[in-house]
């Protein structure tokens, strides 16, 4: 095998590595945002459906949505603690 034909082969393995690394953090933050919109959208709905009977709900808002995709589970509590301390 030639010299030039070894190089150019490594070359492309570190380009592909480097890609790589480069697209992991995107793509472990949008798993993280996904799984925190999950559980903050279950934990949402459980409040509308079981706080309905004590008073306590959350409107599902663009906002609302918002806040509960970026922070999850301690967005519906910052939510909630807006909503009724305010």
């Amino acid at each position: 095998m030639d010299f030039s034909v070894i190089i150019i082969i490594a070359a492309i393995v570190l380009a592909v590595i480097i890609v790589l690394r480069l697209l992991a953090k995107p793509i472990k933050f949008i798993f993280k945002m996904l799984i925190n919109t999950v559980l903050g959208f279950i934990l949402l709905w459980l409040i509308n459906f079981f706080g309905g009977g004590i008073g306590i709900s959350l409107d599902l808002s663009l906002l609302n949505a918002l806040v509960v995709g970026v922070l999850g589970i301690p967005g519906v509590l910052l939510l909630l603690a807006i909503r009724y301390l305010l």
